[in-house]
């Protein structure tokens, strides 16, 4: 055999395989106990945090969509989300600019949702930043997969936990710089004031987005639970 076919023989082979890994919108899996592990980062405590699920925040909360409020529940510090509607949870009282956030979830076996913030209650798809929310134990990193900036950003590693056990983010927005933290693990770093073009989902550039807006829970059709939500302006 030529050497020129051999080479176009493995050019193939190695195609067919970044293919293969990539099937199903840049979905695939990692080889079992070959990708990083972490573990929830404990609850912030000190001066300066607010509990929005507390029993003084709690009532602040609403169905941002068509109002129904059978969709969550908040009871007990832990936010429960039904999954029997496509609705937006809003937090409505307050709104946020520069500020360090925690939060912990857990999920139901291929449930899907979102956290997202500087938002806009009227228009949260378009109108704030989504940190992915999903059921994708040792999927490979992608732009819609746990830690990623929905549509825009690919975190640097997965690292969520397999569905049913909890985890943790910490987001940080100061002015145009966005870090988010899984797990105790930084996974996206990323400066908004860059993006001057549509990207992904948005209609409008990043960078053009308000630096100031609400904190969003997002009901996908799937039960997803919520605890420990503290917020700290910066």
């Amino acid at each position: 055999m030529k050497r020129s076919s051999l080479y176009a023989g493995a050019i193939a082979m190695l195609v067919f395989g970044f293919l293969a890994a990539c099937r199903g919108g840049g979905l695939g899996m990692l080889p079992a106990g070959r990708f990083p592990e972490g573990a929830p980062t404990p609850r912030p405590e000190g001066e300066g945090w607010t509990d929005l699920f507390d029993a003084a925040h709690a009532a602040g909360w609403r169905n941002v969509t068509d109002g129904n409020p059978d969709v969550f529940e908040l009871k007990d510090g832990v936010f429960h989300i039904f999954g029997k509607s496509g609705s937006y949870m809003a937090y409505e009282p307050e709104a946020f600019g520069d500020f360090t956030l925690h939060i912990e979830f857990k999920v139901t076996k291929g449930a899907n949702s979102g956290v997202f913030f500087r938002s806009d209650p009227k228009d949260p798809v378009q109108g704030g930043i989504e940190v992915q929310v999903f059921d994708d134990h040792g999927v490979v990193p992608n732009r819609h997969g746990s830690g990623a900036i929905y549509d825009v950003a690919t975190p640097m590693f997965n690292m969520a936990r397999p569905g049913g056990e909890w985890n943790s983010y910490d987001i940080t927005c100061r002015g145009a710089e966005v870090e988010v933290v899984m797990n105790g693990w930084r996974v996206i770093h990323t400066d908004l004031s860059l993006m001057t073009k549509p990207i992904g989902k948005f209609n409008t550039p990043l960078a053009e987005l308000p630096r100031t807006g609400h904190i969003i829970l997002q009901d996908h059709g799937a039960e997803v639970w919520y605890k420990n939500l503290v917020i700290k302006r910066l």
